[in-house]
């Protein structure tokens, strides 16, 4: 069978990427844009200013990703894009240069939903198991999948309000620490120890989440104690925090693990790469006698990467986009 290349653009956030990658897991280049420097002294995201310096970079990304590379544009097999979900214009300017890319070479236009990729960044230098469990953890997400084939998701659980992302990143900012605030809680709570008594979120027999409740009691014991004059802890804080948002994960985890038969669990997401995370899982996966796949760090945040080994399986069905295709903000992994 011919080699496939497909040149994978993301632009949903604040990383500009591209990569081509072959047949579905075999990175031949791959360039990742970060503006985190710049949204840092804004202590987040600034959408404006994330679309309006994609458009600035993302054709020098295309020459640097194309430099790496032995692959000649006149190679590539087909453009794929992260059209959905993110901010609507920092994805609107991927999927345009997508579609001139697409146009001009006359290459097929292949439509991805981030999150899928996420899920997919695990098959790079890996063949995924079917069935599959698939926990999802980012800014935006926090879902139980389950996946009996490519493209064959049935969702289990999702949070019931905040993302675990976001609740770290609530929690970062009450604590003091510095965009962005996930890993930074991470790297903090190895220096603590779990001595604040938190409250557990969903502590029911479904597979959904909840992290409003706990990050509220973070904010609200941060705010009384300061009032009360009293020293914060911030490393004991940080830890115990991360200890009951993590436990929350594994024991859905568990549970569907003793429910559903599977032959692989795998994580994904920004969240995929802190440390915590993996070793509780890891234990998980241990005590179940299952094959656990985490991406390498480099493919848990933003990347095009992941979008390249998400566009194959949609390659080999021949589901090209038109060249109508528009952004979306929102959008979940079962949308058609």
């Amino acid at each position: 069978m011919k080699d496939v290349y497909i040149l994978a653009i993301e632009s949903s956030c604040d990383e500009t990427s591209m990569a081509i990658v072959k047949n579905g897991r075999e990175i031949e280049s791959f360039t990742v844009l970060s503006q985190m420097d710049v949204h840092a002294e804004f202590g987040g995201v600034v959408p404006e200013i994330a679309s309006r310096m994609h458009t600035e970079n993302i054709t020098m990304v295309l020459e640097e990703t194309l430099k790496k590379s032995n692959v000649k544009m006149e190679e590539i097999s087909a453009i794929a894009v992260t059209y959905a979900p993110g901010l609507l214009g920092s994805l609107l300017v991927g999927v345009e240069f997508a579609k001139t890319l697409s146009l001009v070479y006359k290459k097929p236009l292949i439509a991805v939903n981030h999150t899928i990729g996420h899920i997919y960044a695990n098959a790079i230098e890996n063949t995924l198991e079917f069935p599959l469990l698939a926990l999802v953890v980012s800014g935006g997400h926090t879902d139980l999948i389950l996946m009996k084939g490519d493209y064959d998701f049935e969702i289990l659980g999702s949070t019931l309000d905040d993302a675990i992302g976001e609740c770290y990143d609530k929690v970062a900012r009450v604590l003091g620490l510095k965009y962005p605030g996930g890993p930074n809680v991470d790297k903090l709570s190895l220096e603590g120890e779990d001595t604040y008594p938190l409250p557990k979120p969903v502590n029911d027999s479904t597979y959904n989440f909840s992290f409003s409740g706990l990050k509220s009691h973070v904010i609200n014991l941060v705010h009384n104690e300061t009032q009360r004059g009293n020293e914060i802890r911030k490393s004991d804080l940080a830890k115990s925090f991360q200890v009951t948002a993590i436990d929350e994960l594994t024991r859905k985890v568990e549970l569907a693990l003793q429910n559903y038969e599977v032959k692989e669990l795998i994580i994904a997401g920004g969240v995929s790469a802190n440390r915590y995370l993996r070793e509780e899982i890891k234990k998980v996966a241990d005590r179940y006698q299952i094959k656990l796949s985490i991406p390498k760090i480099e493919y848990c945040t933003d990347n095009a990467a992941m979008i390249g080994a998400a566009a194959y399986p949609l390659y080999k069905q021949k589901k090209f986009a038109s060249f109508d295709l528009n952004p979306k903000s929102q959008a979940t992994i079962v949308d058609k």
